[in-house]
């Protein structure tokens, strides 16, 4: 799809974000072929605290970067209720499960809305660069969502699973030589949990 993009044109890509380190090497890729929207939604991070960290973050990133092309930063305030309202039913599936499902599917069509709102040719997300996110069905909730509109005017998805070729490893790297904090859980307090529980697991190995 980028190598079908007229010669000298530079569209604008609506692109959510998850975090800060998972949004170094996409933009890396992204950069250099569309003035980006990036879009920091996340209902299903807690605590609050957590999710202005991360935002920080993001910012922290955007501050070191150069872009040949326009950023532009768009962070709606923290409102957990979206997430709870999605997963209602299904919060206690495990991680990768009809929960993650849910969350990504909400996330995701928040940010088809805001590509229509900014007036954006495409939409993407960063999600598909961790190793824990399932890019096959975050490219068919894409392209579904997508497809529920027509018209010239209607954003484009573009499909991706930024994790191949090293992707996940290159925002490992970016990620330390921006000096970014980097989470250990996804953002849910049913992943906090998990997190929680991992480290006292290890804290209980290193102490035998």
């Amino acid at each position: 799809m980028i190598a079908a993009i007229p010669a000298g044109t530079v569209p604008r890509l609506l692109l959510h974000s998850c975090c800060g380190p998972c949004s170094t090497a996409v933009l890396e890729q992204l950069m250099p072929h569309f003035e980006i929207v990036l879009f920091y939604y996340n209902p299903n991070i807690a605590p609050r605290e957590e999710f202005d960290h991360r935002l920080e973050t993001q910012k922290q990133l955007l501050a070191k970067l150069t872009p040949p092309h326009p950023i532009t930063l768009a962070a709606p305030e923290y409102d957990d209720k979206p997430f709870w309202d999605a997963v209602k039913g299904v919060e206690n599936t495990p991680e990768m499960g009809e929960r993650c499902e849910r969350c990504i599917e909400q996330r995701m069509r928040e940010a088809y809305a805001a590509a229509k709102q900014y007036h954006c040719g495409y939409f993407a997300t960063t999600l598909s660069v961790s190793p824990h996110k399932n890019a096959p069905y975050i490219n068919a909730c894409g392209e579904r969502i997508a497809g529920e509109s027509a018209g010239e005017d209607a954003p484009k998805y573009l499909p991706s699973d930024f994790k191949k070729k090293g992707g996940y490893a290159r925002s490992v790297a970016l990620s330390g030589e921006y000096g970014l904090y980097r989470q250990d859980y996804c953002g849910c307090p049913m992943s906090l949990r998990e997190a929680i529980a991992r480290r006292e697991a290890k804290d209980a190995k290193s102490c035998t």
